[in-house]
């Protein structure tokens, strides 16, 4: 099985990739032209494309670095305002604690942070929340950790609606998002544990075919940690509940969400140590397939929505039009991290007309190019520099990191293999020049008599985005 096998709400193996469905039917291959008229190309192609979405959950490194990039720059963020966390977000801050539940009382939103108004809990909310991160960051327990993840979002934004920008916004959203996706099938710890165990069970001598069900098997039994933090949660959860913790009832509120989450979760984890019907099985790895790939496209939608009407609402100013806009937020002293820079940028007034036309034709085209992928790639190198200058000129980093995380998702999956492969290179030259504990093997080595890793066919090589 390949580490690009999508994984299940749990961070198992996916079961179902094989062409072949329950059924014992065979569907058309996907890339072949069907035979017959028109209709019958257009009903293959059809089926071809509820196979692919259901089958498997596309984009694998696409979700991985949305995952990273996101949960880094939160936890970044976290620890930069750390020092000041109690003026931005605790009860002492400017929003207090009265003004916050009226507002909340009024919008219906989530945070944990009104739970209490003591400053004991607004320090275990915080820490939790930079765990969280960590733990997503990682792709550790990622279902769980993604979960955590929104939590601490929720929590922290929605106490203090007035400290945030346009990059918290867009974290907000992202947050939700994630929880729908299955962003650790690569580049995860949940991704190593799986190779590890499928390693594990390859050097026993089991043999070939049998492998996915005693792998299964012994993932369900073998794991402690994940039935743990169910129960925990659980608790969590009906302490929220018969303790009217979250506002708007259990009935399509979030509660009805959080309890959803947990037994949906449960129920996996259930049906993977079912081996008698492999039917619950499949169904479950459709309905989170489908759920994955839906989620993938909201993203895209929400990247191109943010630059389509920042483009076009920038052309109906006057600044824009006559291209003098870039040149008065760099010369106020909140945006002027480097005054020196910014008297340099605008010193010339060609440049400063270039960069005003240019970021507002960049971003009002910017969905337009995703029908040619070689355009579109090149204008997402521009707009990625274009959001590293902004971190560095204008004093914005965490909005710029953002920024550049969800516009990752559009990122070739060729440019993705290959930044995955510099950076375990480098992790193995670093691994090297630490001294091994006893018993214990460097990164990519095996054992003897351990199978070579197994390598890629060309079709999975070729899952998720090949833009």
């Amino acid at each position: 099985m390949s580490p690009m096998t999508p994984a299940g709400p749990a961070g198992s193996p996916n079961s179902t990739n094989s062409p072949t469905d329950p059924t014992g039917t065979t569907g058309p291959a996907i890339g072949t032209r069907p035979a017959g008229g028109p209709l019958a190309r257009l009903t293959a192609l059809i089926g071809s494309g509820i196979t692919r979405v259901t089958d498997n959950a596309l984009g694998p490194y696409q979700s991985a670095i949305v995952r990273i990039g996101f949960a880094g720059t939160w936890l970044l963020f976290l620890l930069r305002e750390f020092p000041h966390r109690r003026e931005l977000y605790g009860p002492d801050g400017p929003w207090s604690w009265d003004l916050a539940q009226e507002l909340i009382a009024s919008n219906g939103a989530f945070t944990t942070l009104m739970w209490s108004d003591g400053m004991v809990w607004f320090e275990i909310v915080y820490v939790l929340a930079v765990l969280s991160s960590l733990m997503l960051l990682l792709g550790w327990r990622t279902r769980t950790a993604s979960v955590l993840f929104m939590v601490g979002v929720l929590s922290l934004q929605n106490r203090s609606v007035f400290m945030g920008d346009g990059g918290d916004n867009v974290i907000h959203l992202m947050a939700i998002y994630l929880v729908f996706l299955r962003c650790g099938q690569v580049w995860s710890l949940d991704a190593r544990r799986e190779r590890r165990t499928r390693e594990r069970l390859e050097r026993d001598g089991m043999e070939r075919e049998g492998l996915e069900g005693l792998e299964r098997e012994a993932a369900a039994r073998a794991d402690r940690v994940g039935p743990l933090l169910w129960c925990a949660l659980g608790f969590v959860l009906l302490v929220a509940t018969f303790g009217d913790l979250v506002p708007g009832g259990f009935a399509g509120g979030w509660l009805t969400i959080f309890w959803g989450l947990w037994v949906v979760h449960g129920v996996w984890w259930a049906v993977r140590r079912i081996e008698s019907d492999i039917r619950p099985r499949v169904l479950l790895d459709i309905v989170g397939n489908l759920a994955h790939n839906a989620a993938l496209v909201v993203i895209m939608a929400e990247a191109c929505l943010i630059y389509a009407t920042a483009g076009w609402y920038k052309i109906q100013g006057s600044r824009w039009q006559d291209g003098t806009a870039v040149y008065y937020p760099l010369h106020l002293d909140y945006f002027s991290p480097w005054p020196a820079l910014s008297d340099l940028m605008t010193s010339s007034g060609t440049m400063v007309m270039l960069v005003t036309y240019g970021t507002v034709i960049a971003q009002v085209a910017f969905p337009f190019t995703l029908f040619n992928r070689r355009v579109k790639n090149v204008l997402l190198a521009v707009m990625m520099t274009e959001h590293a200058a902004i971190a560095l000129v204008l004093g914005l980093p965490f909005f710029s990191l953002a920024m550049i995380a969800a516009d990752a998702v559009f990122l070739p999956t060729s440019f993705l293999r290959r930044l995955g492969g510099w950076a375990s290179r480098a992790r193995d030259g670093v691994a090297r020049r630490v001294p091994l504990g006893r018993g214990r093997s460097r990164p990519g080595q095996y054992d003897k008599g351990a199978p070579p890793p197994e390598k890629e066919t060309a079709e999975q090589a070729h899952v998720g985005f090949t833009a």
